[in-house]
């Protein structure tokens, strides 16, 4: 038998296939469109490849093409069933249904004054609309604010529909962004609608999806900073908006930008980090010039207790968001579609390790990516873990910004309004959230910066905050979320409140309470890590922890170290209060609690905890 008859045997190659299938579909519309009969008709030998035309949809081998952007994702699952993997409940769901096509489902759903169920759950929150219950039987709808960055009037837009439609109150999270809670199942479309006004969107702030991009918080107004943050944000932010294929994860994914400034945007604990470095005259050569540049980074997900890994990969900031696409282009390709638990980022790198991952990012783009090794580099440690709260000077001569503490992230819409106003009358109408749970006000003048903090103490805010306030972060806790094992955010408030009266800082103490194993609050990178459990107490369930000490971040990169397993909350009061104390008993000059945590023993910890004295 000659080649070509083999060759007409084997039936077409994947690419002919493809150009076959493109080519016959393309013939097929345009003859409909000119009113002429549609072909329907069969090309290859028996027990070849077979394209079909006409019916509505163009065929090879029976199976429909994939086209358009939905395309990525549904060939990735294709490839888990062909290999014998059975679809997770949720990528079936998605099979079934794009969760970007729910809208007219939803609008339905709120005239009927109905909650979703079922897959409607998962699908629904494509749209930034969560069914909570049993929490709260509500709804709670998380946005899209990239870099954090806000102006007045959206503030005082969405203080207008958290009381209109929500509970009257906004929170913040961790990923400098917003949430409100207690929406009735009739008004989820009435606050997407009226978000939309504001321009802000909730598209694929939750399930499986991008969430939102954050940036330093201080970008383009510290002096120290490397580099603008903001800016790439938002350009991340509109790619992702603009490619419908990029909704085709199999699992959530955080993309964050550091710009070496004095707020971490905590870039480490992200899927993709991009942190600023720069190059200097001394290292740089023709094809790594002097001047700024971002490593990029791959794989955190500290509630798997891992840390986003250097790649050796240094980037220009024009090609970032470029690569950040080809990378969850990957990803949508490479990551597990049966098992929930393994499908983040993590665990493809983890498998195929960076060099076969990078080859793939390399080979989606077309080009090499520059690599230099971390010698040839120079990293800022600018960071200050009390710049975002109190008064500090900006970079612009005479302007200031003032971090506004807000307990455990929360404030009610007569206090959004306060801010709002106060952004407009002595500032630039800008309004910046943070990562660690509270908000920024810029461009004050300073003669205007009593007046500022007057107004906002009449509000019921303050400029100020105990070391505990400042390092205090929450997750929403029980009274919110059906995962939560215990009230965070009031816990939270209470050993604040605890622990101030009875000692002094002259340093922040981070101290974070997350209420699962999702760990939204990230407490294995607090200096004390507190993880929701029910702890049980005679004959009851009483809400209580896993106490973690020791985590870390940036150049103090660590994860917490359990201490105490199933402490009931009651409990936890005078266990911190002793470990804080005998920090402040043995701690060498300056010390800070990662340095003295890093070379304290878990016993002596211990000794702490129960108030006895530590040799």
């Amino acid at each position: 038998m000659s080649d070509a008859e083999k060759d007409s045997q084997r039936g077409f190659s994947e690419p002919q296939k493809q150009y076959l299938a493109g080519f016959t579909f393309g013939a097929d519309v345009a003859r409909a469109v000119s009113g002429l009969p549609v072909l329907s008709g069969r090309a290859g030998n028996d027990g070849a490849t077979r394209v079909t035309i006409g019916g509505g949809a163009a065929r090879i081998d029976e199976k429909p093409l994939l086209i358009g952007p939905d395309a990525l994702a549904r060939s990735a699952q294709d490839a888990t069933i062909a290999a014998g993997g059975k679809l997770s409940k949720e990528e079936q769901a998605k099979r079934d249904q794009n969760g970007l096509d729910v809208w007219d489902a939803m609008l339905a759903r709120a005239e009927a004054g109905q909650f979703p169920k079922g897959n409607d759950v998962f699908l629904t929150k494509y749209h930034g609309m969560f069914h909570v219950a049993p929490a709260q039987n509500s709804y709670m709808c998380r946005m899209r604010i990239p870099g954090g960055l806000l102006r007045d009037w959206q503030l005082n837009g969405i203080a207008e529909i958290a009381d209109r439609c929500a509970g009257g109150y906004i929170d913040i999270t961790t990923r400098a962004n917003l949430q409100l809670r207690e929406i009735p199942p009739t008004m989820p479309m009435e606050v997407l609608y009226g978000l939309r006004e504001l321009d802000i969107t909730c598209q694929g702030s939750g399930a499986d999806n991008i969430r939102n991009c954050t940036a330093s918080p201080l970008s383009g107004i510290d002096a120290s900073e490397l580099i603008e943050t903001i800016p790439l944000a938002k350009r991340m932010h509109h790619y992702i908006l603009a490619h419908r294929e990029l909704y085709g994860l199999p699992r959530k994914f955080n993309i964050a930008f550091d710009g070496g400034g004095r707020i971490s945007s905590l870039d480490d604990a992200n899927d993709i980090g991009f942190r600023a470095v720069s190059v200097s005259e001394q290292h740089a050569s023709e094809t790594v010039p002097s001047g700024i540049y971002f490593q990029l980074t791959l794989g955190g997900i500290t509630g798997h207790r891992d840390f986003a890994r250097d790649t050796g990969i240094l980037l220009k900031p024009k090609e970032c968001v470029e690569v950040a696409g080809a990378i969850v282009r990957v990803f949508i390709l490479s990551g597990d579609r049966t098992d929930r638990h393994k499908a983040r980022l993590k665990y493809v790198l983890d498998d195929w390790g960076f060099d076969k991952f990078i080859g793939e990012v390399e080979r989606t783009l077309g080009r090499t990516l520059r690599r230099v090794t971390t010698e040839r580099l120079t990293v800022s440690e600018n960071e200050d873990r009390l710049a975002h709260v109190g008064i500090h000077s900006q970079r612009q001569p005479g302007k200031h910004y003032i971090g506004v503490v807000l307990p455990v992230g929360r404030m009610t819409s007569a206090q959004s309004r306060c801010i709002a106003a106060i952004a407009r009358r002595y500032g630039s109408g800008q309004i910046r959230l943070t990562v660690w749970q509270n908000l920024i006000i810029p461009d004050v003048d300073e003669k205007d910066l009593q007046t500022v903090q007057q107004e906002l103490q009449t509000a019921g805010l303050d400029y100020q905050a105990s070391s505990f306030r400042a390092g205090l972060v929450a997750c929403t806790g029980s009274a919110g979320c059906k995962f939560a094992a215990a009230d965070t955010k009031q816990h939270a408030m209470l050993i604040a409140e605890h622990l101030q009266s009875r000692l002094t800082l002259d340093q922040a103490i981070n101290i974070h309470l997350t209420g699962c194993h999702h760990s939204c609050a990230q407490h294995y990178i607090g200096d004390i890590g507190l993880l929701a459990c029910k702890v049980e107490q005679g004959d009851e369930m009483v809400d209580g922890y896993h106490v973690h000490i020791g985590g870390g971040w940036g150049q103090r990169q660590a994860i917490a170290r359990l201490l105490h397993s199933s402490v009931a909350f009651a409990d936890c009061l005078p266990l911190l209060s002793g470990i804080i104390g005998g920090y402040l008993e043995h701690r060498q000059a300056g010390e800070d609690f990662a340095a003295f945590a890093a070379r304290t023993s878990d016993e002596q910890f211990k000794l702490m905890a129960c108030g006895s004295s530590v040799v």
